[in-house]
């Protein structure tokens, strides 16, 4: 998909940011939508952008409700979150709302850039979803149920590539603890198990499982696996 052809919404009341993000994102093709509240925003969903830029704190509308409404009418649009600084249960909860990802303010361009693209394939991923998925020396064939690191098949217990699988489907994006818990236990189950099963999947599929580069974390938020190649 090329850049030219990709509408984006930003919804935000502050009008630095967007102008901040209506000079970055133009530079590198994108058609700006600019929504100064929650109204004008659900409003331009009529001209279905590809991808949204929302402000958690606006005016009219309280994020999170309007991350619902949003999901409500288009249910698989990616979103981009932005938080402000140490608003982590705000994140999380727009997170288990179908929020893609999150930027906290103020952020870098470039890093912005970088969350879009994965969610941007994120998506491209779910609709035409690759029987083998890659990043990096990782491969992982869903069909076969075959993960590989490099040429080396690596062996894993039914819990850890159903951790793993769940992580593809949705690589590029962070994913919750109890999101994650949710999957594949019961939303109840303490996160101490999921943290044991990512340190057990770590162990096999990273070179340096203290210095990972394929199943990442978010700090008190949950996980993010490397986006496909």
């Amino acid at each position: 998909m090329s850049a030219n052809s990709i509408k984006v919404l930003v919804i935000d009341d502050e009008p630095p940011i967007r102008k901040l993000l209506r000079m970055g994102l133009s530079t590198q093709g994108y058609e700006i939508l600019e929504a100064p509240n929650g109204k004008t925003g659900l409003d331009l969903l009529a001209e279905e952008p590809a991808l949204i830029i929302l402000d958690l704190g606006l005016p009219d509308i309280q994020g999170h409700d309007l991350l619902r409404m949003i999901r409500g009418r288009n249910d698989s649009v990616p979103i981009v979150v932005l938080s402000s600084r140490g608003d982590e249960a705000g994140k999380v909860q727009a997170l288990d709302l179908g929020a893609d990802d999150y930027l906290t303010k103020p952020f870098g361009m470039d890093e912005l850039l970088a969350r879009m693209r994965a969610a941007l394939r994120h998506q491209l991923q779910v609709h035409g979803e690759r029987p083998v998925f890659r990043t990096g020396d990782l491969s992982v064939d869903l069909v076969r149920r075959i993960v590989k690191v490099g040429e080396r098949e690596i062996k894993l217990s039914p819990k850890e590539y159903d951790l793993l699988r769940v992580m593809v489907q949705h690589a590029g994006k962070v994913l919750t603890h109890r999101l994650l818990l949710k999957e594949l236990w019961d939303e109840m189950t303490d996160a101490q198990y999921l943290r044991v099963y990512v340190r057990q999947l770590r162990q096999k599929i990273e070179a340096d499982p203290e210095r990972p580069q394929f199943v990442l974390t978010e700090t008190g938020i949950g996980y993010r696996l490397r986006a496909p190649d």
